[in-house]
């Protein structure tokens, strides 16, 4: 007796398989592109490279986890670049001896993620409190930072770091760069604070639906103007990493990184429309930018055409978010 599957089931069969590629497509996209590298460039895979990759990665997957609890309110932060290059230069100039003395690693770290913090808590009060739109906000915010960062170092870069600063950046621990320690150090917190606390359910809630979170008792403005604030303080952080990592507080440092932070968390999955998304798809679109800029690196590939090939990303994943929501 012969068996035929009805058109119910074949239709069932096609659209399981469309839900299963758009919802792990990333990751399918992800190990594609390592093994196409793979094939292209034999130091792809070698264990230099792959450490080269994960500290690169790891400015980058600070930002876009910042980026992530943003986006995920429904709002848009453009200013992270500029708040990293301030916040790594006031720990660094605090780590230098550029006041007359070297602060040690405790006083200049702290008052680095300050300095980015308050200007996160700057836009989340505009746009939680005075209801301005956050590209506004953020964008004005841009260019604050950076005159700030440069008026704060006279426009040049800040040396002579102290070795234990230098160390946040450029020191290994049992063959891991410290860099990457602590992003996946951050990333744990982050999806402990979304997935297993009230306040990870009322980011969800206020971008899927502020009216609807606020009726049903949570307190909106305070969730948008604590998410800038912790953009803020990882944008600081990044930037201290970036500063040990050059051994010098560099007044140009972070610029146009928000779109790389942005691009990791939207071809990870997190809709810009807010209240869709999931961390770990940041963290695999954090990795994908990383080995696309080593792999072109590797390739020989000129930096103008990569910027294209990375906005090319950024539009493809756009219009995956738009069929995902339809």
């Amino acid at each position: 007796m012969q068996v035929t599957s009805t058109p119910g089931a074949s239709t069932d069969r096609g659209r399981r398989l469309r839900v299963f590629l758009i919802d792990n497509g990333i990751i399918i996209a992800f190990v594609l592109l390592v093994v196409a590298l793979a094939l292209s460039s034999e130091h792809f895979l070698t264990s230099a490279n792959i450490r080269n990759v994960l500290r690169q990665t790891s400015i980058n997957g600070l930002l876009a986890i910042g980026m992530t609890f943003v986006i995920l309110t429904g709002g848009i932060d453009l200013s992270v670049g500029s708040v990293l290059a301030f916040g790594g230069m006031i720990a660094a100039i605090f780590a230098s001896s550029s006041l007359g003395e070297q602060y040690p690693l405790y006083v200049a770290l702290p008052l680095g993620l300050l300095a980015g913090t308050v200007l996160g808590m700057v836009n989340g009060s505009l746009v939680a409190f005075f209801r301005v739109p956050p590209f506004v906000v953020t964008l004005g915010m841009l260019s604050i930072a950076r005159g700030l960062t440069l008026i704060a170092s006279n426009g040049m870069p800040v040396s002579r770091l102290s070795p234990e600063y230098i160390t946040v950046g450029q020191g290994m621990v049992l063959g891991i760069p410290v860099p990457v320690l602590i992003f996946f150090g951050v990333f744990a917190i982050a999806w402990i604070v979304l997935y297993q606390t009230p306040f990870g359910r009322y980011v969800y809630a206020v971008g899927g639906n502020e009216e609807a979170a606020r009726i049903s008792g949570v307190n909106a403005r305070m969730v948008k103007f604590t998410v800038y604030a912790i953009s803020g303080c990882l944008a600081a952080l990044g930037g201290i990493i970036l500063s040990a990592r050059t051994t010098a507080g560099l007044p140009q440092a972070g610029v146009a990184y928000e779109l790389d932070a942005i691009a990791a968390v939207v071809i990870g999955g997190t809709s810009l429309a807010g209240g869709q998304g999931r961390l770990f798809g940041t963290l695999i679109g954090a990795l994908i930018i990383g080995v696309v800029n080593n792999g072109l690196d590797l390739l020989g590939v000129s930096a103008y055409y990569q910027l294209t090939f990375k906005g090319a990303i950024i539009v493809a994943a756009v219009l995956l978010d738009s069929i995902r929501q339809r």
